[in-house]
């Protein structure tokens, strides 16, 4: 049987409380003669993941599903093609292909390009997708005053009718073989898994899509930051910010419901298909979600394309739809959210003349202060 020598407490009880005077910022120290004991820290919460509700509805299903069945290299521009098959797919069962630039830049531009739309009720969209990235606008490198001209160069060529977001075959005269394949969601996927591929790790994104790649733009965030967690994103809107038929909800969740893309709208935001027919509380809603976007906006007042060709609403209604929305939406987010608009009928700006000009700051100044952090405002004819 051990014995204590019980002449020792005194000692340590003296020892004990000495340290705890001398160490009271490092230990926990009782009034007793058991071990030190160190506090315990309390549990840190994990960081909230953007987007998780999206991501819990399948959004991300296709991401590393695709490889390209073959990549070669044209000029300065590398050509990714993806084959024919049950995943990228263009309209009418053409091949896909996308294209990548490197030019050694920490920054990348992650474009989407337009080109119509397709639905039941209307069929006006780009069928096939063109190889190669076309010397236009922000994409041209040799244009005078493009902001973007040394960056690294992502681009989505159009070609199956849904924004980009769709995932549905159709069969289109009920003979049993579908003959439209609405496959954005797997083009934009496979073209996300060949960026991030390409460029593991940007310094910054610029994402940003013309009409129907506008529109696009809104679909692939999620999807970019899945792939680019903490990497800051310019996203710039082209002509595609999500008005609809006014007072016709039912419009867009048509869409939506034709193209399979529902799972791009949370289940528990009751407004991101707003009871006026447009979609400005789904762009609130991600600004909600993601602190590391901000959002630029641009449109011509009354956008012929937009407002006659497919919402169907007319200019006069368009614009004051436009400028409400948009007021709505920057008033919410005063500094992550501006627009840039011009007055007239014409449609799109990053793929044309950059010294075009919205309250006397062209196109391309705008970016340029957006992608610098000084003086990015709204303007407005």
């Amino acid at each position: 049987m051990k014995i204590e020598d019980t002449n020792r407490r005194p000692a340590l009880r003296r020892l004990s409380i000495a340290l705890c005077a001398a160490l009271p910022l490092l230990t926990a120290c009782s009034d007793s003669t058991d071990s030190v004991v160190a506090p315990v820290e309390p549990p840190v919460e994990p960081a909230a993941v953007p987007f998780q509700e999206l991501l819990d509805q399948g959004i991300a299903r296709y991401l590393g599903e695709y490889t390209p069945m073959l990549s070669e290299q044209d000029g300065d521009v590398v050509n990714h093609s993806f084959g024919a098959g049950d995943g990228p797919l263009c309209l009418t069962g053409g091949e896909y292909t996308m294209a990548t630039r490197d030019t050694g830049s920490e920054d990348l531009v992650i474009f989407l390009q337009g080109g119509g739309a397709c639905w039941s009720d209307l069929c006006l969209a780009t069928e096939q997708a063109a190889p190669g990235i076309p010397p236009l606008g922000v994409l041209d490198p040799a244009r005078e005053g493009n902001p973007v001209a040394g960056w690294n160069t992502v681009y989505l060529p159009y070609c199956d009718g849904s924004l980009h977001a769709g995932d549905q075959d159709v069969d289109t005269d009920d003979d049993g073989v579908a003959d439209r394949f609405h496959r954005g969601l797997h083009n934009l996927s496979a073209s996300l898994d060949v960026a991030v591929n390409t460029f593991p790790a940007p310094r910054r994104i610029l994402l940003t899509g013309s009409s129907a790649g506008g529109f696009g733009t809104t679909y692939a965030l999620p999807l970019v930051r899945q792939l680019y967690p903490d990497v800051p994103i310019e996203l710039i809107n082209d002509s595609g910010l999500g008005l609809g038929r006014i007072d016709e909800p039912e419009f867009i969740q048509q869409l939506l419901t034709e193209w399979n893309a529902t799972a791009f709208f949370p289940e528990s935001c009751e407004t991101c298909i707003g009871d006026d027919g447009h979609i400005t509380d789904y762009h609130k809603y991600q600004l909600s979600e993601d602190e590391n976007f901000r959002l630029g906006m641009m449109s011509y007042t009354r956008d012929t394309v937009i407002a006659v060709t497919f919402v169907q609403v007319g200019g006069e209604v368009f614009e004051e739809a436009l400028l409400g929305e948009l007021d709505d939406l920057e008033a919410a987010y005063p500094e992550r959210v501006k627009s840039f608009v011009a007055t007239g009928t014409d449609h799109t700006f990053l793929l044309g003349d950059l010294q075009k000009t919205a309250g006397g700051v062209s196109v391309a100044d705008w970016i340029s202060s957006m992608l610098l952090g000084e003086g990015w405002e709204t303007n407005r004819d």
